[in-house]
């Protein structure tokens, strides 16, 4: 267990997606893939207010829009049901019928509401759904809570080489709130939202559009502020319950104790897209890029997922090679107004640029220094106050191979 600088937060050392007092998880394998388990389950005990934030890709999966219509209707879900191995992405109206089938099934299955039913799939592009498996899925669920949410973070993967997942506790009203979350994501992620699926959950009594407002302004400095290859997904959702089990006041932005709760909210969505971008295809290095002293947060950011972007970057970084001019090259392309002679940029702790030129530096440190498994970039554009931070990986050999062959 560990506490954040605020002293406010703690990270649970082993906290999952159920972590948070009335939700359950589940996954099984149903014969999407070959051995692995490929569906999985969230449940709350009870409906639970719902926020969702969507990929801005114009080819949004079948999933999405049963999900988006679901949450509109009423602002509640109890279950939410995902498959991997196929996206049911550019599938059609079979595809919107099949997606709306899923969500009937569940929620039969769990007796709920059938709009109180979220529905999401990762995998291939442009494949129908073999429903007979999805079927057997739906009928595996269960309440039982010895499936456990570690099924759940295994159902849902795709090429990632790990599960994501995470929890914090915060005092809100006297009373222990719990935030719980899980992800997957390992390419085809630069958010506007990626092959990037999130779920958060908390037993915080939180209203609904308090929830969507904390979900769409953490969203910004965090999801959206990581990418692996630059490539923004159609099946890109996060989605965000809280039941209320816990008998604080109702959370708003008006509440005196909002900015502790958001801070938490940011804690777990941070850890989460900062797992996704280490865990990025083929990488060996999660990099953050910091941006410092910009004229406005949109445009720190900007700069920021600008070099995070950078192929030339990402793969000096692979090759610990410190060359500078990629990241300056990035800052300038960036399109925000920079002045190049105020810049400065540091490798770690090492100086490289200062006021827009080069700065003699012991290239074999920092060669060794860009070698470590985590890399700090920064960039002081000297024009402002505010600040930004975006995480990727490194681009490596991996990622070419992984993805020359990922439906063979």
């Amino acid at each position: 267990m560990t506490t954040t600088d605020e002293q406010t937060v703690t990270i649970l050392d082993q906290g999952h997606v159920t972590s948070p007092k009335g939700f359950k998880a589940g996954g099984v394998h149903c014969g999407l893939r070959k051995t692995k388990l490929d569906f999985g389950w969230i449940h709350s005990d009870k409906p639970a207010n719902a926020a969702g934030v969507y990929t801005l890709n114009s080819f949004k999966a079948a999933p999405l829009h049963v999900t988006k219509a679901a949450i509109d209707s009423n602002g509640k879900i109890q279950t939410i049901i995902t498959n991997s191995a196929v996206a049911n992405s550019c599938t059609g109206p079979e595809g919107e019928e099949n997606a709306k089938l899923m969500q009937q099934l569940a929620a039969e299955k769990m007796h709920v509401n059938v709009q109180d039913v979220a529905v999401l799939s990762t995998g291939v592009i442009g494949v129908q759904l073999p429903m007979n498996e999805i079927k057997q899925g739906i009928q595996s669920m269960t309440h039982d809570e010895n499936y456990g949410a570690e099924r759940f973070e295994q159902a849902i993967l795709t090429t990632d080489t790990v599960t994501k997942h995470t929890a914090v506790t915060c005092i809100i009203d006297g009373h222990k709130i719990t935030i719980g979350g899980a992800a997957k994501g390992s390419g085809m992620i630069h958010p506007n939202m990626a092959t990037m699926l999130a779920y958060m959950t908390t037993d915080a009594n939180v209203g609904q559009k308090a929830l969507q407002h904390v979900l769409s302004d953490v969203t910004n400095d965090t999801y959206n502020m990581i990418t692996v290859d630059g490539d923004s997904s159609t099946n890109d959702t996060v989605l965000f319950l809280a039941n209320g089990e816990q008998p604080n006041q109702e959370l708003t932005p008006e509440h005196p104790e909002w900015p502790v709760f958001k801070e938490a909210v940011k804690t777990v969505a941070e850890t989460l897209a900062k797992k996704i971008a280490q865990d990025g295809e083929g990488a060996t290095k999660l990099v953050a890029v910091h941006v410092q002293n910009a004229s406005s947060k949109p445009s720190a950011r900007k700069v920021a997922k600008a070099v995070i972007s950078s192929n030339l970057v990402k793969t000096a970084v692979y090759g610990a090679d410190p060359n500078w001019g990629r990241i300056v090259c990035a800052v300038g392309y960036s399109e925000e107004p920079v002045d190049p002679n105020i810049v400065e940029v540091k490798l770690g702790p090492t100086t490289v640029v200062s006021d827009g030129l080069p700065v003699a530096f012991d290239e074999s440190k920092s060669k060794e220094y860009l070698s470590n498994e985590q890399i700090d970039i920064y960039v002081n554009l000297n024009q402002g106050n505010e600040n930004a931070c975006a995480w990727g990986c490194d681009l490596t050999y991996q990622y070419v191979k992984i993805n020359a062959s990922y439906r063979t």
